[in-house]
């Protein structure tokens, strides 16, 4: 599946120097190239920086006063109190400089996964998720994602299209939207759960890396949850890569993180087709002209599999 284009991000010339040098100083050696990644649609500097000395590594930075800042600074402390094993980058180091903070995280070798029918990524996908699910999440996770607010527990939107349905919503999503609206109701009781949760995976926010296989990268959305978030998140991005609605309908009922919180998994995935539908007709943010349209394609996606789940 082809990942959403960049636009509108911050470059490494758009740092301020003093943060620039501290970065160097820090790694020991000086920045001769930076490569900003396609995919994503954050609007701060997300790069591979190439040292002088052929190292490579990741960067993410932003003004202090930018709420991306925040959102780094949360994926910091999640990838410092990842368990072992968890199929995510190392954390490097967090500075600060000039009212901009930067987070330095281990570069990842390769493309990112091809979830399209023909690949055996989307496999190996499936069984990391049921390996990262296997057990509560370790206290020190737990402790480092209590303190920001979870974003998948917020996830709404049937809601307000119940309240004012807008011109030109298909008849059938029409004829839903009390069903859906129910449905989204139930999801933040059942939001509640002990296992560590991405909170954002799409092929983009994932690496297949050449000695350490498909690795999961941007974790600023990470939170604690119930095991089937992730599974459902990821059923959609495979419709979108090319997979028959009905053969990825079927796998959320066999995978045990799915298959064991059926009524879970069904209210998350209406919340989250739900966010995508109402916020796909609202203007483009800056910066991310193709988020729009990618939330059209993923809420037909999410409501594709909410019609085998509802039939």
């Amino acid at each position: 599946m082809p990942v959403p284009l960049t636009s509108g991000r911050l470059q490494w010339t758009d740092v301020p120097l003093p943060l620039r040098a501290r970065l160097e100083d820090a790694l020991g050696a000086p920045v001769t190239d930076t490569v900003t990644p396609a995919g994503g649609f954050g609007h701060q500097l997300a790069a591979a920086l190439r040292l002088v000395s052929g190292r490579r590594v990741f960067v993410k930075a932003a003004p202090d006063d930018d709420s991306l800042t925040a959102s780094n600074i949360h994926e910091a402390a999640v990838l410092e109190a990842l368990p072992p094993g968890v199929p995510a980058p190392e954390l490097l180091g967090i500075h600060h400089a000039a009212g901009w903070t930067a987070v330095v995280i281990a570069h990842l070798d390769g493309p990112h996964p091809d979830l399209s029918p023909a690949s055996a990524d989307a496999g190996q996908i499936w069984a990391l998720l049921e390996e990262l699910t296997s057990s509560p999440a370790p206290a020190p996770y737990a402790a480092a994602v209590s303190t920001t607010p979870s974003t998948a527990a917020a996830l709404h939107g049937w809601d307000e299209l119940l309240a004012d349905p807008p011109v030109g919503l298909a008849p059938a999503t029409r004829a839903r939207l009390p069903q859906l609206a129910e449905l989204e109701a139930a999801w933040p009781a059942l939001a509640h759960g002990d296992r560590i949760v991405h909170g954002d995976l799409r092929a983009d926010n994932m690496v297949r890396d050449h000695d350490r296989g498909v690795t999961f990268v941007d974790w600023a959305h990470a939170t604690i949850g119930p095991a089937c978030i992730d599974a459902a998140s990821l059923a959609p991005q495979l419709i979108l890569a090319g997979h028959a609605p009905a053969d990825i309908a079927g796998l959320l009922h066999e995978h045990p993180n799915t298959a064991s919180n059926p009524d879970t998994t069904t209210a998350f995935l209406a919340a989250l087709t739900g966010h995508w539908h109402r916020n796909a007709r609202k203007p483009a943010p800056p910066g991310a002209p193709g988020l729009r349209s990618y939330q059209h394609r993923a809420a037909a996606a999410g409501l594709g599999l909410l019609g085998y789940r509802l039939s």
